[in-house]
């Protein structure tokens, strides 16, 4: 996974981000193991605890779960999944929009200019 880190937000909101794209895009699989805190934290060059509270929210929220002897897991809720990645892209479409928004462009605008571009692509 790759992290890229910076000063606008709590570095482990940010991990949790990057967590949260992960398991909707399906890099992270439905069920698979993670890494140790110490392995993942490491790998993020961050200090452990900061890994550990990633962990410890994305716990709350129900994507990942902790078996006591086996290490933590990927929910296998697809279901919370899907709701996640809607979640995500209406805050990607919202931040989008807003955007365009501050340029001058619409919503309407910014349909056409999207049918466009498929348009384009297509030919």
């Amino acid at each position: 996974m790759n992290y890229l880190f910076t000063n606008d937000k709590p570095i482990y909101l940010q991990i949790m981000e990057a967590f949260k794209a992960s398991i909707v895009s399906g890099e992270l699989k439905p069920g698979g193991r993670l890494d140790s805190v110490r392995d993942l934290a490491i790998e993020a060059k961050v200090n452990p605890n900061t890994m550990q509270k990633a962990l410890s929210e994305l716990e709350r929220i129900g994507l990942v779960r902790t078996e006591r002897t086996s290490g933590r897991f990927i929910t296998e809720d697809g279901g919370l999944i899907n709701s996640m990645k809607k979640e995500i892209a209406e805050s990607e479409i919202t931040a989008f929009l807003k955007k365009m928004e501050a340029l001058g462009i619409n919503k309407e605008a910014v349909i056409d200019l999207i049918k466009n571009n498929n348009e384009i692509e297509e030919a």
